[in-house]
């Protein structure tokens, strides 16, 4: 509000403000950014790659482990001569740092040992290629492995690592590189073997008729436990093959056409025999008997992967219960070091106990004094190679068998303890049957003298147990 007695024509009620001024600024001192020195043409030199390593870098370990080994021990395995080889401690020394590195093919190994500086320190800058690498994994550390192996874990023994007092032993499945569907079972080899000698058996006694007709004597059948191999079916095979061809000449010397088609029937009568020793016969036999072989004591194995068996995987995606082709492998560990291993066909762990502890008395590690596993170890043939032949047993055990721990909860224990009140209940009345019965007995007789029918109630212990029925 404004009085407008006295204001004048201009008046405002903004409030008037100072002139700006411009505040002058110091200029800042104009600075150049620095760097450190850099130039990746310059001559640089190394003088010890080890310096680059941290003190307690895994190649360090690797290759105090690898030089533990004794060079005997690895020079056996060649047998001189020709072009120098490049060390085996350097190329264990590689292909194991490669692994702990998660690098397991033979070109990664080689571009590690360009690129890693520990691999380079390991390989002394030298650099082997893929080829060198998969021949000496492929080849010498298949001979070396057990023997590495068992230096190793020597080794970690006298460092006190490990002790070989208790002995933990378990299993796992590995999956094998092979088709799920290449499988080969036992039986169906059998069976199939079976109505193919049978088949064998039937052409043979055909044959052995047409022989009897031509030679005109009586007609002789095959015996059923005769052995059909290879070498039998060829003889055979022969001696139709002369007959097929004194045929053939005999019908190229016959000049009468009814008598050349009568020995061509002949002939065609021996020639089918003849293509099915030949073809299906001698190739079938020679396939099923490679196949028994394969098979040894298992009961399946992969076209693609022969060592491999089938068998039920932990990991089965299907939840079918496929069988897959692969290996069950047994291992013992302590302080979480695999301290031994073994690699078995066998699908069961309880087969498996006894092979993994024999190949490891074969070995130079010693016994361990208690061998502790789960109940799928425990069997009556474990448990007596645990106790021995001798009088003290091999080795202490902590094995359960199967029902253990379900023997242990008390619903079981409760079901077996009423066969104790069965039992008791059954004497009880056979006294009281007895009792009732038994001529001193005064109510067992009527006034008239003729005996009383008695009728007994079941007797009931419920006392006996919390529950006996449950």
């Amino acid at each position: 509000m404004c009085n407008p007695k006295i204001t004048t024509e201009k008046y405002i009620t903004q409030m008037t403000l100072l002139p700006e001024t411009e505040e002058k600024k110091t200029p800042k001192r104009q600075l150049a950014p620095t760097f450190k020195p850099y130039d990746n043409r310059q001559i640089q030199v190394i003088f010890d790659i080890e310096a680059l390593i941290p003190e307690h870098h895994v190649a360090r370990v690797v290759d105090e482990m690898v030089e533990a080994v004794p060079n005997e021990q690895l020079f056996s395995h060649y047998k001189g001569g020709g072009r120098s080889s490049f060390h085996p401690k350097m190329m264990l020394k590689i292909i194991l740092f490669g692994y702990s590195q998660k690098v397991y093919s033979c070109r990664g190994i080689e571009k590690l040992i360009r690129e890693n500086i520990p691999a380079m320190w390991l390989a002394a800058m030298q650099q082997p290629d893929f080829r060198t690498i998969n021949e000496f994994r492929g080849e010498r550390m298949k001979v070396l492995m057990d023997e590495l192996f068992e230096v190793m874990i020597l080794k970690l023994i006298d460092e006190k690592y490990i002790t070989i007092e208790n002995y933990f032993l378990d299993g796992t499945k590995i999956e094998a590189n092979a088709n799920k569907y290449s499988f080969v079972w036992k039986k169906s080899t059998a069976k199939f073997e079976a109505k193919l000698k049978e088949k064998i058996r039937e052409t043979l006694q055909h044959i052995h008729e047409l022989t009897q007709l031509e030679a005109g004597t009586e007609q002789k059948e095959t015996e059923q436990n005769e052995e059909f191999t290879e070498q039998n079916l060829e003889a055979v095979a022969k001696k139709i093959v002369e007959k097929v061809e004194k045929l053939t000449e005999e019908i190229e010397k016959e000049a009468d056409t009814n008598i050349r088609k009568e020995k061509r029937k002949e002939r065609s009568k021996w020639k089918k025999p003849l293509k099915l020793i030949r073809e299906n016969f001698i190739p079938r036999l020679a396939t099923y008997k490679e196949q028994n072989e394969i098979f040894g004591d298992r009961n399946s194995y992969s076209k693609t992967d022969k060592d491999a068996t089938f068998m039920r995987m932990k990991e089965d995606h299907m939840k079918n219960g496929q069988l897959k082709p692969g290996y069950n492998v047994q291992m013992r560990t302590e302080n979480q070091f695999i301290v031994f291993y073994s690699i078995h066909q066998r699908p069961t762990d309880t087969s498996c106990f006894i092979p993994h502890l024999e190949k490891l008395a074969s070995t130079s590690l010693p016994i361990p004094k208690t061998v502790i596993a789960d109940a799928g170890y425990g069997s009556e043939e474990n448990y007596v190679y645990a106790m021995g032949d001798e009088k003290e047993p091999r080795f202490d055990f902590l094995i359960p068998y199967g029902s253990y721990i379900q023997e242990q909860t008390r619903k079981y224990k409760k079901r077996h303890e009423f066969g104790i009140v069965a039992l008791a209940h059954n004497i009880l009345k056979v006294a009281g049957i007895r009792q009732l019965l038994s001529e001193k007995n005064p109510n067992n007789t009527k006034a008239s003298g003729e005996k009383r029918i008695v009728f007994l109630h079941l007797l009931h212990f419920r006392d006996f147990l919390d529950n006996p029925l449950s």
